[in-house]
């Protein structure tokens, strides 16, 4: 097929699903009536290499040219190569879903060739249990290929990551100086892997421009190869390059080599500047037309936005077009034994985006001055369903990965009320703030309409220093909303940070053990630490004597610019903490080490906590949020009751009764109530139902129960019968 634009995902991002860049864009050309072609090479040249074929060229270049003096480990991998060449295809295809009763040989130890990355193994069956067999085959599985990985990296290609490909020469990169050297140098192995299947898209697909999408500085490297290939075999062919790393790394280039690449880079929100490309290669615009846009004008780096130009609202942008991957060859591996750390890696995901930018705006390390966080505008939960809908019609998966900045709490409400009325089967999951609108009754909405996880930025674990960040959050709040979540059955990851500007070795410590006392109370299931780095367009990296802090020189690079390095002199070593904080959080989510004192993780004296043990259990024993107001919403998750009269005597007298019966999926429960009161709260309670279009506030209920004749309302719904019914589904939002 020919089609205008070829939409392209250069390797590697991820392996289990695709960036959803070119499906964002994709659906958008759709409504522009653009023709367009997608495909992720990262994938296809991940099953080209893991193939019989693929490795038994590699072992072949390596057998042609062995490493000097190999290390036990990987002359190890050479000798048993015959065993990995002839068990690869049968591996990938049980990874891709295809070949599940492979598992029971996988798990028997005595199918797949093992090297270094065995040793690292946890208890399996401490991990998965005696039954787990399909997840313990793909953490074997993905073990395998790690190994491969490794003989890959140390002989063949030194650039080699599975989703970080050449990032040591992309990240920070401020001189282009590197990454041109490494693009005059010959094919590797990968890069022949790389143009042969774009060559075959290339000769179908004919495009007039393609749009190569680049999110991070792991796959700047390939897409450079990309556009060098195409430049040169198809001189009449235009190449743009947009996406994440140019949005926040390419803002003030100025180096023309970058041109001998691509044609165009575009910044931000892509659907108004390749549509004006589109526009421009055809000849209805010109060049000063263009959005967002540089490209080469007499041998300078010139910039052309257009301002006449206004962006697309996220109504308007049409819905993700999922076709033209190659689902079917997608890879779920289980590289951490965690359930929430898998999530990255483990099962097709259909990503979407309830919200464009973030409804907060405020965190001074996030680079909050861009647009594409700081212009902020939800979808109505209507057309988020819609949108849905559609993806699993196309795709055949109802798995959802909604990847905002931050999801707003009203909208995932909204959004999960939709989902229950529409009867849709979806799972999905989300990044959030830990914010206190998360109270309990919001977070078993949520479970009911199929979220099973959340992510979020709990950052320093210190409330100073999240003050000084301006998160809007306190450690107890994160505490609280994390233990609602936990209760609720929905899964919590944390993003955590060390290293910002003036933290102390103390406050280090004593984050650590925030995260431990979590950890231990079971309200935490996975988190990562990153260190601080101090971007350019951050409130600290634009102001860093406001936050105590230098900047190491003033230099402007002509590639790159975003990473800063930075001086910070009145706080701790903070790489000295690194190694110990993430073996720490290891075997905190292995369940490991809960007990030990924060010492046995570092290499180094380290000051003793001043959190008291009980911290974080003491917090949890108040529940901060639980007042409902008239503006709230009351919903009902359960059944219609079973409704039954009665009477009670006692001492001679006699009432009139009623018992409502509930069915729930795994019980049977009933109340009692007044006859009359019961009869208005079964009527109640089917107006309330969830399935309803209208919603009701706790205003509203209480006017219909006064209109009724009844009097007390607050003694009513704050009495055991109703109690009983907050317990089981009845919510207050």
């Amino acid at each position: 097929m020919s089609a205008t634009v070829f939409l392209l995902t250069p390797p590697f991002t991820q392996l289990n699903t695709p960036y959803p860049a070119t499906a964002y864009l994709k659906g958008f050309l759709n409504t522009r009536n653009i023709s367009s072609f997608q495909a992720d090479l990262g994938i296809e040249v991940t099953v080209g290499l893991f193939s019989s074929t693929g490795l038994t060229e590699l072992f072949r270049q390596i057998n042609q040219h062995p490493p000097a003096a190999p290390s036990e480990n990987i002359a190890r991998i050479i000798a048993l190569q015959d065993d990995y060449i002839s068990t690869i295809d049968d591996v990938i295809h049980f990874l891709q879903g295809h070949n599940p009763t492979l598992a029971h040989r996988i798990c028997k130890r005595d199918f797949l060739p093992e090297a270094s990355r065995f040793a690292q193994l946890e208890d399996l069956d401490w991990a998965f249990g005696s039954m787990g067999t399909q997840d313990k085959g793909k953490h074997l599985s993905t073990m395998y290929l790690e190994d491969l990985s490794d003989l890959i990296q140390q002989c063949v290609d030194e650039h080699f990551g599975f989703s970080r490909y050449a990032e040591r020469l992309a990240r920070s990169a401020n001189s282009f100086d590197e990454l041109y050297e490494a693009l005059q140098k010959d094919y590797s192995y990968i890069d022949q892997l790389l143009i042969g299947f774009l060559q075959k898209h290339m000769e179908t697909v004919q495009p007039r421009l393609v749009a190569i999408s680049v999110p991070f500085p792991g796959n700047l490297y390939t897409s450079l190869r990309c556009g060098q290939w195409i430049r040169k075999n198809y001189p009449g062919v235009k190449v743009a390059m947009g996406g994440g790393f140019a949005n926040t790394e390419l803002r003030s280039l100025s180096d023309p080599r970058v041109f001998e690449f691509y044609d165009f880079i575009t910044l931000d929100d892509g659907e108004a500047p390749i549509e004006n490309l589109v526009h421009h290669i055809e000849g209805s615009k010109t060049i000063e037309e263009l959005k967002r846009t540089f490209t080469l004008v007499d041998g300078q780096v010139t910039y052309f936005n257009n301002k006449a130009c206004t962006d697309y609202k996220q109504g308007q942008v049409g819905t993700p077009d999922y076709s033209d991957f190659q689902l079917d060859k997608y890879i779920n591996a289980i590289e951490v034994v965690n359930p929430m750390h898998r999530m990255w890696s483990d099962g097709r995901w259909n990503k979407l985006t309830m919200a464009h930018g973030c409804y907060w705006g405020k965190c001074t390390f996030c680079d909050i001055s861009l647009d594409y966080i700081r212009l902020y505008e939800p979808v109505a939960a209507s057309l988020l369903c819609d949108r849905m809908e559609e993806i699993i019609a196309q795709t055949g998966q109802n798995g959802f990965h909604f990847v905002d900045e931050a999801a707003p709490p009203a909208l995932m409400r909204a959004l999960a009320l939709e989902i229950i009325k529409r009867r849709l089967v979806v799972s999905w999951w989300t990044n959030i703030r830990f914010e206190k609108s998360f109270t309990r009754d919001l977070c078993l909405l949520l479970k009911r309409s199929g979220c099973i996880a959340v992510s979020g930025g709990l950052e320093v674990a210190s409330d100073r220093l999240l003050d000084l960040i301006q998160k809007g959050i306190t450690v107890a709040q994160v505490a609280q909303v994390n233990k609602n979540f936990t209760e609720a059955g929905i899964m919590v990851h944390a993003y955590l940070m060390y290293g910002f500007p003036t933290q102390t070795a103390q406050e280090t410590i004593d984050s650590l053990e925030m995260i431990r006392q979590m950890f231990a109370a079971g309200i935490l299931q996975s988190a990562f630490w990153h260190l601080f780095t101090m971007t350019a367009h951050s409130p600290v990296g634009l102001e860093p004597a406001k936050f105590n802090v230098k900047k190491e020189n003033e230099t402007i690079g002509s590639f790159a610019n975003n990473d800063i390095v930075h001086i910070d002199e009145t706080g701790a070593d903070h790489e000295a903490f690194g190694y110990g904080l993430k073996k720490s959080l290891l075997n905190y989510m292995h369940g490991i080490g809960l007990e030990e004192p924060l010492q046995k993780w570092f290499e180094f004296k380290v000051p003793k906590t001043k959190i008291a043990p009980d911290h974080i259990q003491q917090v949890l024993t108040h529940d901060l949020y639980s007042s409902a107001k008239p503006t709230s919403r009351i919903v009902w998750l359960g059944r219609n009751p079973k409704v039954e009269h009665f009477t009670k005597s006692k001492k001679g007298s006699q009432w009139e009764m009623t018992s409502l019966s509930f069915q729930d999926k795994k019980s049977t429960f009933s109340i009692s109530v007044n006859k009359e009161q019961g009869d208005w709260l079964a009527e109640m309670l089917g107006k309330l139902s969830v399935s309803n279009a209208k919603t009701y506030t706790l205003q509203e209920v209480m006017d219909s129960y006064h209109a009724s004749g009844f009097e007390n309302f607050e003694l009513f719904w704050d009495n055991k019968p109703v109690n009983t019914l907050h317990k089981v589904g009845l919510l207050k939002l």
